[in-house]
């Protein structure tokens, strides 16, 4: 398939198997575990299907006349790829081998610029490849310090335009059918700002860790309950076990 924008002819090609990735440094200690979390919610609310993916500072590639480029976004969501994942275990080529991302975040630091990067000239910008190459509907970029939360939606000139949140200060994500936003908390010893998917009804999607909780205090309330109940037939002379 070949399409053209600015001046470059797109193809989407498989990344050759002798093709040296870079191998570039996590830029925010924060970002592994803040990509996690997006993934584990979404597996654990049934909203990860078999065959989408997930990825984190992983590659995905599209060659521009005739030259490859790679992005890694820190976060992404692909709804589905249409071949056997041991092919795409080094890099990722939408349209070639499944749909373009419905989504890509980026983490930054407060010094961090290439987010915003509009190169249109070979390697092109971060901004430029998922807008204008990739076409990737919604774009995010989020500062864990400081929880400065920014989502670009294309419009219908093909451009990214900043919106703007609802009343509760959530984004509408409409291909995944939830809602993005901002939560602030604890989760495996980090506390601040993390992104949270809400489902169509504003119900916050749990962790593990939370669910575990849950079921924990709910043991806990049984139990309660379970000792009051056995208390008043004692003071009524009857024993429990009877």
């Amino acid at each position: 398939m070949t399409a053209v924008t600015q001046d470059y002819q797109i193809t989407w090609e498989k990344l050759p198997n002798d093709y040296i990735l870079p191998d570039e440094p996590v830029d925010n200690i924060n970002q592994p575990a803040l990509a996690a979390a997006l993934t584990e919610s979404l597996q654990i609310a049934d909203k990860l299907p078999p065959n989408a993916l997930t990825s984190t500072n992983y590659g995905i590639c599209a060659t521009l006349n005739g030259k490859i480029v790679i992005k890694a976004p820190d976060w992404a969501y692909i709804p589905k790829i249409s071949v056997d994942r041991q092919e795409i275990i080094r890099s990722y080529t939408p349209q070639l081998q499944g749909d373009i991302p419905v989504i890509v975040v980026e983490f930054i630091s407060d010094t961090e610029g290439g987010e915003y990067s509009i190169k249109p000239t070979y390697p092109p910008g971060k901004w430029f490849f998922y807008e204008r190459i990739l076409k990737v509907p919604n774009y995010i970029i989020f500062e864990p310090n400081s929880g400065n939360f920014e989502m670009y939606r294309l419009d219908k000139t093909e451009r990214y335009i900043l919106r703007e949140p609802d009343e509760n200060r959530l984004y509408w994500i409409a291909e995944m059918n939830l809602y993005l936003g901002v939560w602030l908390g604890t989760r495996e010893n980090r506390t601040g700002k993390w992104l949270r998917w809400w489902d169509e009804q504003g119900n916050l999607l749990l962790w593990g860790s939370e669910l575990a909780e849950q079921e924990k205090q709910r043991a806990e309330q049984e139990k309660q309950r379970a000792e009051r109940l056995a208390a008043q037939l004692r003071a009524a002379g009857i024993e429990p076990d009877n």
